[in-house]
């Protein structure tokens, strides 16, 4: 559990220095593209493992003032005693923003395993977040994997990320 004790106490302080920045707001019509990084702790729904973490990049570009358009990256690790199952996910998708700040969002991809012996998994993400105007943003998100052939891995995930405009 040292690795989960470290990892929610750098997001602490992650959204402590995130809290005491100030990024001017951008206007309600921009056109805006920013790049995010996120960090992820998740409780894994699969049997057998303890805990999921990630780390993401989020490439984010505004259509609309209530619609943005996502690329995203990244590493989740579903971490265990018996062996860990790790996959690099590729997804594409979009935030539809229905209050000021608040969104749901939803991607799809693909999960490319980095295990011996692993295979690539279909992903899907559905996902509810705030984001405010000093580049903080959060975000719960069910996450699941599906592999060709069956298996699947599942979990639900806090993101806490810093977006950065470009």
């Amino acid at each position: 559990m040292k690795t989960t004790t470290k990892f929610f106490a750098s997001a602490v302080a992650a959204m402590a220095l995130f809290f005491t920045t100030n990024v001017n707001a951008q206007s309600e019509d921009s056109k805006a593209t920013r790049l995010g990084i996120g960090l992820s702790g998740g409780i894994p729904t699969t049997k057998g493992y303890d805990v999921a973490l990630g780390a993401d990049l989020r490439l984010q570009k505004d259509f609309s003032s209530n619609i943005s358009g996502l690329l995203s990256a990244g590493y989740n690790r579903f971490v265990t005693d018996a062996g860990d199952a790790s996959f690099i996910p590729v997804k594409a998708g979009a935030k539809i923003f229905f209050a000021e700040s608040a969104y749901f969002s939803g991607e799809l991809g693909a999960g490319i395993g980095t295990n011996e012996g692993s295979k690539t998994a279909f992903l899907w993400a559905p996902g509810i977040g705030y984001g405010w105007d000093n580049g903080l943003d959060l975000g719960l998100r069910y996450e699941g994997a599906e592999f060709k052939g069956g298996g699947s891995l599942g979990q639900i995930a806090l993101r806490v990320a810093y977006g950065f405009s470009l």
